[in-house]
């Protein structure tokens, strides 16, 4: 099979990913909770994990490092543990549902308000402007929240310009679920506040390795509540990070991937992302050449391409795919469907392949000619937008 479903989860991990994780499942122990030899290495392998994360992101120290099951549940300890009754908040359309869901539930309990900033520009050039969300900006604004990388069709977004716009009280929130790992991302020098790190996409760990890192302009309660192997004789949780927000057992295997997939990028990163660009741009300029397909995607160093056929749905396009060529991607509003509603594509969504340094130009050119011999099929009534 070609796996072009990367911006959904990474389909290959490299090697010293997967003989990490083969390791930790054979034997690991309890990090934090026990004080023999098994249990307090892997406790060090996890502040090892801290300590690369907090170095690799820029980030504001070790106990700001908070393990996630999930880039969702990142940002829903960011964004409930930062807004409180009263708050406005800037967004983007090009948000996903993870950032849109929690914003809504708080809204709808009566506990913010917020704004949404729309895209300037067409299709793969669109993008959201610093000034646009400067002029949404009101004297009660505690958060602006956008993400690194668009999932839909990898356009990034200026941090640094619009860093740059916002009064210094008003936080940074950003949504690195596509962007860790494909772009450098120094939360210090940009003033970012909170990065939600989904691991299992660029940053090359396994399913159920995420973070949340976070600055100390943030406050955030306990999401969960439970044992943490801290101050176990007190009924309330921890007042200290990490601790504060890691009740439970950690996924040690999910943790020691993301550790060995952060230790691969810091020496390979600039390799991999090159190679990354050179098949992305294959495609886009293939894609160019076939008149029934339409790009959504302009360059980008996520790798993403959203495209439309003039004809057939994203679904048929996706499922004529995976069936009669094994190839692997996405159709769909891919949970963002205001991104969708501005590129004019809500109705069916978009198909997106994603890819990752480990395809090859050999697949980008299966994957041009399937879509040149699906063009040319005879389609069926059910198989039109």
């Amino acid at each position: 099979m070609i796996y072009f479903d990367n911006a959904a989860t990474g389909g290959r991990k490299p090697d010293q990913v997967l003989t990490a994780v083969q390791s930790a499942v054979r034997v690991c122990a309890n990090p934090g909770r026990s004080g023999h030899k098994l249990a307090l290495t892997c406790a060090r392998l996890t502040q090892d994990c801290r300590n690369a994360l907090n170095d690799f992101f820029g980030g504001y120290g070790l106990d700001r490092v908070v393990f996630t099951k999930n880039c969702t549940e990142a940002l829903n300890i960011a964004l409930f543990g930062a807004l409180q009754k009263g708050d406005h908040v800037v967004t983007t359309c090009m948000e996903h549902n993870s950032v849109l869901r929690p914003l809504y539930a708080l809204k709808a309990a009566g506990i913010i308000t917020y704004d949404v900033c729309p895209l300037t520009g067409e299709k793969g050039e669109a993008n959201v402007q610093a000034e646009c969300i400067r002029a949404l900006l009101r004297p009660n604004t505690r958060a602006v929240v956008v993400t690194t990388a668009s999932n839909v069709n990898g356009a990034i977004p200026d941090l640094d310009k619009i860093r740059a716009v916002l009064p210094e009280h008003i936080l940074l929130i950003c949504d690195g679920a596509q962007g860790c790992g494909h772009l450098p991302i120094d939360m210090q020098k940009t003033k970012i506040d909170a990065l939600a790190v989904a691991g299992h996409k660029g940053m090359h760990g396994i399913q159920g390795s995420s973070a949340l890192l976070f600055s100390q302009r943030l406050d955030p309660a306990p999401f969960c509540y439970g044992g943490t192997g801290s101050v176990s004789n007190l009924l309330e949780m921890p007042d200290f990070y990490p601790d504060r927000l890691e009740a439970g057992t950690l996924s040690f295997p999910a943790i020691i991937s993301l550790l060995e997939g952060t230790r691969y990028l810091t020496v390979n990163g600039r390799r991999a992302q090159n190679k990354l660009t050179k098949l992305t741009k294959q495609l886009l300029d293939g894609l160019a050449t076939l008149p029934d397909y339409t790009a959504y995607s302009a360059l980008n160093p996520c790798g993403i391409v959203a495209f439309a056929h003039r004809v057939y749905s994203p679904e048929y396009i996706a499922q004529r795919l995976s069936d009669g060529y094994g190839i692997a991607l996405r159709s769909g509003l891919h949970c963002a469907p205001l991104m969708h509603e501005a590129l004019g594509s809500l109705d069916g969504g978009l198909v997106r392949a994603s890819l990752s340094h480990f395809n090859s130009e050999k697949e980008v050119e299966l994957f041009l000619n399937a879509l040149q011999e699906i063009a040319r099929e005879k389609p069926r009534g059910s198989d039109f937008f």
